[in-house]
């Protein structure tokens, strides 16, 4: 982890760092419990539609199928400059990782039933779009409530703290 702080942190001075799509709403249902970096697989105007803005990962989710990780039901939105060679918006996308990881994500799906959640979308530092994949575990309403609760006595506990003083 001290890595991805590293690369959070210079992410304001870097000017190829870009956020595309974040999955906001993923930490709220899923307890995710570790995550993944990982390229994807991109046809060319979808690269510069993702640089345009607009793409959801909300409602999509990521699935090994034959020995390959898929990202399934992702929104990358037309680009419009390109007449001839238009992509797919809904397309099965093909996510990279290293065997090892492959591996480790298959066993975590099938044996321990746990769920892979797209978090963020973005270009990396060198331009390069990748993808955060969260394994996680779907929470219950009575843990959904239990977090809700805690954060809104944390940020009470904030606003009395900024008061008192």
């Amino acid at each position: 982890m001290p890595y991805i702080r590293a690369t959070m942190a210079n992410a304001k001075t870097d000017p190829n760092y870009k956020v595309v799509a974040e999955n906001r709403r993923a930490r709220y249902d899923y307890a995710i419990e570790d995550d993944i970096e990982c390229g994807i697989i991109l046809h060319g105007s979808e690269v510069k539609a993702l640089r345009e803005g607009g793409a959801n990962i909300a409602e999509s989710y990521a699935n090994v199928e034959e020995g390959e990780l898929w990202l399934i039901n992702s929104y990358i939105p037309p680009y419009e400059q390109a007449k001839t060679f238009r992509h797919e918006e809904r397309r099965k996308r093909k996510l990279l990782v290293s065997r090892k990881e492959l591996a480790r994500l298959w066993s975590d799906t099938q044996r321990k039933g746990m769920t892979l959640v797209p978090l963020v979308l973005y270009f990396n530092h060198k331009g390069i779009a990748k993808l955060k994949i969260g394994i996680a575990k779907g929470k219950k309403n009575q843990d959904k409530r239990a977090t809700e609760a805690k954060r809104d006595w944390q940020r009470q506990k904030a606003r009395l703290l900024r008061h008192g003083e």
